[in-house]
């Protein structure tokens, strides 16, 4: 224990947080609210499927960290819960599965694999055949608001739910572009979908602000060049196709690229709109290139194959898909960014998502939003004593 001495020379306000941190472990958000695709998914494609079978309601889904399939699309943890270990939170709860107010005391996790920005109808109208079931980041928003009447006021170190909160935009877009490309349409085509993809996005954060959102972690589209299904579906003969650095396909990571640019224009326009409101560009693609670009530094040992999957020079075939009949699980999964040819390992979400919240790879750095949030909290007088 500290000298009393010690104790009474600190600040008060220092004092104060010291004291919150013992109780609560990092008291700088109580609740997350998480948007998204696969990458975020915690159980809602799980539990939306009801008794059908998909190979992530078995082993090896889930191995490394729970033992069992949870419903996330890797071998164990993923990035948002990451983000709820950081600040002492449990992990999210899908969405799907509350059942009352109390499976929302810090937060619910409404992302849902296979989600759009878009819609279906949009793709549909442009000639594009989408054979998965209309989830977008639309119905995920409308989710949220049907839970607002129960996500009430609470001490919650002296704020509001909404201003304590920290809601989490994605990732998602990748599906938008995903879908597309395998149905044949080219980079020329994904082009013109950019737009409105950034639109949309920008429209949904305008309506979580326009609700009492104060901080939002919005974060890029992945390195879609280095992912196992990709350099197997587009493999080419042309070492120019590829980056000689990391073996990456160019012009896919260079389409990447383009989409965070103008999310990160778009967010600039955001801040200079919302000046009170913290926006936070997540640059999951460039955390996720440092490990490319570095492998053995990151600790893998290979960064673009497969752990689950068949044969081929990444590991992955569609016609045997991880958990299908004639796919191989890899002994250590650490070793490799790449879960089934998709998605990614614990390892490498763990990575990804401490670079990030590091402040690494996020602007503002996510690490200070913190420090000033926890300041104000100490500042501004509780829920109960404005009350008084």
């Amino acid at each position: 224990m500290a000298p009393a001495h010690f104790l009474l020379s600190l600040h008060i306000p220092t004092l104060t947080i010291l004291l919150l941190l013992s109780k609560t472990g990092n008291c700088c958000f109580t609740h997350i609210f998480s948007f998204g695709d696969s990458n975020s998914d915690t159980g809602n494609y799980l539990k939306h499927i009801g008794n059908s079978f998909h190979p992530m309601r078995y082993l090896p889904y889930g191995e490394t960290y729970f033992g069992h399939p949870t419903g996330r699309y890797s071998d164990g943890r993923i990035i948002p819960d990451f983000i709820a270990e950081e600040y002492g939170l449990p992990f999210l709860p899908p969405h799907l599965s509350v059942n009352n107010a109390e499976d929302l005391q810090h937060g619910v996790n409404f992302a849902i694999a296979g989600a759009l920005v878009l819609n279906n109808s949009y793709f549909e109208s442009r000639g594009i055949k989408m054979s998965r079931k209309d989830y977008s980041l639309g119905d995920q928003l409308e989710w949220f608001k049907t839970l607002l009447p129960s996500i009430l006021e609470e001490p919650g170190c002296g704020r509001s739910i909404m201003s304590r909160a920290l809601f989490v935009v994605g990732e998602i877009g990748g599906n938008d572009y995903n879908h597309p490309l395998v149905d044949g349409a080219t980079l020329d085509e994904l082009l013109t979908f950019v737009p409105d993809v950034i639109r949309t996005m920008s429209l949904t954060i305008h309506e979580l602000i326009k609700h009492g959102a104060k901080t939002l972690l919005v974060p890029t589209i992945f390195p879609i060049g280095c992912v196992p299904m990709y350099l197997t579906l587009f493999q080419s003969q042309k070492k120019e196709d590829y980056d000689p650095e990391t073996g990456c396909i160019k012009r896919l990571n260079e389409f990447a690229e383009y989409h965070n640019a103008m999310l990160s224009e778009e967010l600039a326009k955001l801040r200079h709109h919302y000046p009170d409101v913290t926006i936070i560009y997540a640059d999951y693609y460039g955390a996720a290139m440092n490990i490319f670009r570095n492998p053995k530094k990151s600790g893998f040992s290979y960064p673009l194959m497969a752990c689950c999957g068949a044969k081929g020079p990444y590991n992955y075939s569609s016609t045997a898909a991880c958990g299908y009949q004639g796919s191989t699980v890899c002994s250590d999964p650490s070793k490799y960014v790449s879960w089934d040819g998709l998605h990614m390992t614990e390892a490498a979400y763990k990575a990804i998502a401490h670079r990030v919240l590091r402040g690494l790879y996020s602007s503002p750095p996510i690490s200070n939003t913190c420090s000033n949030i926890m300041h104000d909290s100490i500042d501004e007088p509780s829920s109960h004593s404005s009350a008084m």
